[in-house]
């Protein structure tokens, strides 16, 4: 009976996320999924760091990258099909998307250690209006370790004209939230 309590709550632990050390941040290179609460945290332009370059195969087939939205703003989300916040975010992302593209905003995705057929089935559900980078070794999302943990999905990025992070959010976003973010990024 012990030793299944013992398990009960270890399995209690993996599964809440507690990839935190004890002052509450993730430790580097921990890799172990990590809950957000999505709010967006704007990051001052005097302390915004360069985005890492990001390119890899979209998953309808083509390419995409970051340098090819070069002077845009650019709003960046890591989700994966099989992640539940994912899915209740993604109607936010599409609706956002659709609002701010003609003011010259652009969106791209980054599935994250995902299988093909699933993403692929995702996206034609969803049907977001804006490529995602099929990223299963999760390289892309590696790349920005320091700004998102690596395994922090959904997560989303706003990449200001100048190609740096201006603002993140952990968790699935809400659309004033992103919104607002998103045209203050914008306007600036």
């Amino acid at each position: 009976m012990r030793a299944t309590s013992l398990a009960l709550a270890l399995l209690t632990v993996l599964v809440a996320g507690c990839a935190v050390n004890q002052s509450g941040q993730p430790q580097a290179g921990d890799t172990r999924f990590i809950a957000g609460d999505g709010r967006m945290q704007v990051f001052p332009a005097a302390e915004r760091k360069p985005a890492p370059a990001v390119e890899g195969p979209t998953l309808d087939g083509g390419t995409a990258s970051l340098a090819g939205h070069k002077g845009k703003v650019v709003v960046i989300n890591f989700w994966a099909s099989w992640c539940g916040p994912c899915r209740a975010e993604a109607p936010v992302l599409k609706d956002v998307a659709a609002k701010t593209k003609a003011s010259g905003v652009e969106f791209l995705g980054i599935d994250f250690k995902d299988r093909k057929a699933d993403a692929i089935a995702f996206e034609r559900t969803e049907q977001s209006g804006y490529p995602s980078i099929f990223d299963q070794p999760g390289e892309v999302a590696l790349s920005f370790q320091g700004t998102v943990p690596p395994a922090a999905i959904p997560s989303t990025l706003i990449i200001d004209k100048q190609g740096r992070i201006a603002a993140r959010a952990l968790g699935a976003v809400k659309f004033t939230d992103l919104m607002n973010t998103v045209t203050r990024v914008r306007d600036e």
